[in-house]
């Protein structure tokens, strides 16, 4: 009987232990298949990834696909013909001049404001129709635009020496009136419109526009007179057009025509195709300088050292008010010009009031030239100073001669 019992308890404890077994196993397959779920979604979620990736830049090249075959279409395209509105005849029939040539009678696109469409606009004209499919903006010279001085030179009325008049004289019909309008209203005279420079070469009539240029706030415009003669009819009076209108623009404003003799000489009758067109630019320089038009803050500074062979037309009282020679300088002008150059130079024993009387006839530029080869001489030397018998060889060289002893008292006791 207990023997029974005792084998009833085993097969119990075996069932329950087989149970048992049977649940860790099913516990154990759960934990393997969630364990591969886990691992199979987080790879579904990384290839769902991987794909809004390449969507997004299958996106973006098709973008650029888009936008290089729009840029290859308008490169397809022919080039638009630029014309000039003569004549409206309606809100959509204009006649326009073409860059070819002849006049059309044309149509405009429905995308273009009749409005705007006034003679002298330009257009866009198709090349197979000549159909107006656009408005062009009003034109520039830029070359105009290219003769505006944007930094200042840097150089100052104190850096001239010897023309204290000429100054004087050029700050009164150019800085005043820009500086101080009212006080020619109160007087009641109208201002001073321009001034012609004249003189020998190398006086310092180019330093004095320089000087006008750095002192006021003026915009500075600066033309030589050669660049105004061009090859084609009617491109110097453009070009002349072009440089007053901008400097009407930029008022108050300085125009500085250096060697004017260039287009400005005397009108005479035996002429060539050249010279009816220098002609041509002169006389629209004539009529912008004191034509019809108000020139306003506009101020004119010439230069020429050929007075002789200017036109008279161009002299008058209204184009030049201010008519100012610039001479040779004599003993005081040389020594405050050898002055001015020789400020920054280390100077040893030297005699600047001897120099300035053995370099009679010499203009600014040549004492500039005669500081600059001084100190040539010392530098060739390997000296950090410069001495008077520096500046005895250079006067020799840049006057070409040399000085004898012969020659007044002054000059043997700078050469002993």
């Amino acid at each position: 009987m207990v023997f029974e019992e005792f084998i009833t308890g085993l097969k119990k404890e075996d069932k329950k232990f087989t149970d048992n077994l049977k649940k860790d196993n099913i516990l154990e397959n759960e934990i393997k298949e969630k364990s591969k779920i886990a691992e199979l979604e987080s790879k579904i979620l990384k290839l769902e990834m991987e794909k809004k990736e390449l969507e997004r830049e299958n996106l973006q090249l098709l973008k650029e696909i888009e936008v290089l075959r729009r840029e290859l279409d308008r490169m397809r395209v022919p080039p638009l013909i630029v014309g000039t509105v003569v004549d409206k005849i309606s809100d959509r029939k204009v006649v326009v001049k073409s860059s070819t040539g002849p006049n059309f009678l044309v149509s405009v696109s429905h995308f273009v404001d009749p409005d705007k469409l006034t003679p002298g606009t330009r257009v866009c004209l198709n090349q197979q129709t000549l159909t107006v499919v656009d408005i062009l903006p009003e034109s520039k010279d830029y070359r105009a635009k290219a003769m505006e001085v944007d930094e200042r030179p840097n150089v100052r009325y104190s850096d001239i020496g010897g023309l204290d008049k000429q100054i004087q004289e050029i700050r009164e019909v150019v800085e005043l009136p820009l500086k101080h309008p009212e006080l020619f209203e109160k007087v009641g005279i109208e201002p001073p419109k321009g001034v012609l420079l004249y003189g020998p070469p190398g006086t310092g009539k180019t330093l004095l526009a320089k000087a006008v240029a750095t002192e006021t706030n003026a915009t500075f415009i600066r033309v030589v007179g050669s660049e105004l003669v061009k090859k084609f009819i009617g491109e110097g009076a453009q070009l002349v057009k072009d440089i007053f209108k901008l400097a009407k623009e930029k008022a108050p404003s300085i125009i500085f025509i250096d060697e004017i003799d260039a287009i400005a000489a005397k009108r005479t009758e035996a002429l060539t195709g050249g010279d009816r067109e220098v002609q041509r630019t002169l006389m629209q320089l004539l009529a912008e300088m004191d034509g019809f038009d108000p020139r306003g803050d506009v101020k004119v500074i010439a230069a020429t050292n050929r007075l002789d062979i200017l036109d008279p037309a161009i002299l008058r009282p209204g184009r030049f008010d201010r008519i100012i020679e610039v001479p040779p300088p004599d003993e005081k002008g040389r020594l405050e010009i050898l002055k001015i150059h020789t400020r920054n130079m280390n100077l040893k024993d030297v005699d600047l009031e001897e120099i300035a009387k053995i370099t009679e006839g010499c203009v600014g530029a040549d004492i500039k030239a005669i500081c600059t080869e001084a100190g040539m001489n010392a530098i060739r030397e390997f000296r950090d100073y410069v001495t008077m018998d520096d500046f005895r060889k250079a006067v020799e060289k840049v006057m070409g001669k040399r000085i004898k002893k012969e020659e007044p008292a002054h000059l043997s006791v700078l050469y002993r």
